[in-house]
C-alpha cells in the first residue's frame, strides 16, 4: 500500500509539472489565442541554465537568485520568440499561421540545443536532499513542484484579478477587436504574456531540473504532455490546468508502474479522447459562442 502512496506522490509532482506548462499556454492564449507549442524546448532551456549554474550554487540564496536569473533570460526570448509569432500572424489572414509558427520556433530551439548540447542526457545534481515519504526516499525537489504550481496560480490570479495589466490582458480574451477599439495597445500586451509565460516556464526548468530529462529531443514529450493538460482542464482555465496536469501525471505514472513506461503516451492520449468526447470544451473550459 506504500508502494502505491509513493508511486501517486511522484505522479503529483509530475502532474504538477504539466500543470505549470499548462497555465504558461493559458498566459499567451488569453493574450492572443496563440497556442505556443515551442513552450516544451523552452522549458528545456530552463533546465539547461541550471545544469550550466549548479556549479556555481552554493546555497539557497545563491539558488533563488540564479533562478531569477534563468527565469528572466528565459522570460526574454519567449518574448523575442513572441514578436516573430504576433509579426507573422499579424501579416497573414489565417488565424492558425501561429501554428506553424511556434512549431518552427521549436524546431529550431531543439535543433540549437542539439548542436550545442549534443545527443546525450544532462543530469543536474539536485540543491536540495531527500525526504523520506511512505517508507522511501522521495526528491524534495519533486514537492518543489506542487509547491511552485501552486505558487505560480496564486500569483496569476492576482494578476488578472487585482493589476491594471492583467485585466487588459483577460479583456483582449474577451474580444480583442473591442479592446483594439477602446484604446489598449493589444501587440505590447500579448508580447508582455508571451514574457510572463517565459518566467513561468524558465522558473520551472531551473527549480526542477533535478527531476527532469533534460536533452534536444526532451522537450516533444513536456509540451505534448502540458498540451494535454491544457485542453483537459480547458484552455484558458488555469484551475482546469491544474486538475488536468495531476489528473495526468497521477494515471501515467501508475500505468508506469503497472503496465511500463511505453504505455505512459498512449494513455494520455486516451484520456484526451475520453475528456473530449465527453467536453470538448475541457472540465473547466467554456462553451464559446460563434458569430456567423
Amino acid at each position: 500500500m506504500d508502494e502505491i502512496f509513493l508511486v501517486l506522490l511522484r505522479g503529483l509532482a509530475l502532474g504538477a509539472i504539466y500543470a505549470i506548462i499548462a497555465m504558461s499556454f493559458n498566459v499567451v492564449y488569453k493574450s492572443s489565442g496563440v497556442l505556443n507549442f515551442a513552450q516544451g524546448n523552452i522549458f528545456i532551456l530552463g533546465a539547461l541554465a541550471a545544469a550550466f549554474l549548479t556549479d556555481y550554487v552554493s546555497g539557497i540564496l545563491s539558488w533563488f537568485l540564479f533562478l531569477l536569473v534563468a527565469a528572466i533570460v528565459v522570460s526574454v526570448i519567449l518574448y523575442i520568440q513572441g514578436m516573430v509569432t504576433i509579426g507573422v500572424s499579424a501579416k497573414k489572414d489565417s488565424y492558425q499561421s501561429w501554428l506553424v509558427s511556434t512549431m518552427a520556433s521549436s524546431v529550431i530551439i531543439g535543433a540549437l540545443i542539439l548542436m550545442f548540447q549534443g545527443a546525450s542526457t544532462v543530469y543536474v545534481s539536485p540543491t536540495f536532499g531527500k525526504v523520506e515519504a511512505f517508507g522511501a526516499k522521495t526528491p524534495i525537489t519533486s514537492l518543489i513542484a506542487i509547491v511552485l504550481m501552486f505558487a505560480w496560480y496564486v500569483i496569476l490570479e492576482w494578476f488578472y484579478r487585482k493589476t491594471m495589466l492583467g485585466l487588459s490582458i483577460s479583456a483582449l480574451s474577451q474580444d480583442i477587436h473591442s479592446a483594439k477599439s477602446a484604446g489598449l495597445p493589444v501587440k505590447k500586451l500579448q508580447l508582455l504574456a508571451f514574457g510572463i509565460s517565459g518566467l513561468i516556464v524558465g522558473s520551472a526548468g531551473y527549480a526542477l531540473a533535478p527531476v527532469l530529462v533534460i536533452g534536444a529531443e526532451s522537450g516533444i514529450n513536456y509540451v505534448i504532455n502540458g498540451f494535454i493538460a491544457a485542453v483537459v482542464g480547458g484552455v484558458g482555465s488555469n484551475s482546469g490546468s491544474i486538475l488536468g496536469g495531476l489528473l495526468l501525471g497521477s494515471i501515467s505514472m501508475m500505468t508506469a508502474f503497472t503496465l511500463g513506461g511505453e504505455f505512459q503516451l498512449l494513455t494520455a492520449l486516451a484520456i484526451l479522447i475520453f475528456v473530449l468526447m465527453l467536453r470538448p470544451q475541457g472540465l473547466f473550459g467554456r462553451t464559446a459562442a460563434r458569430t456567423v
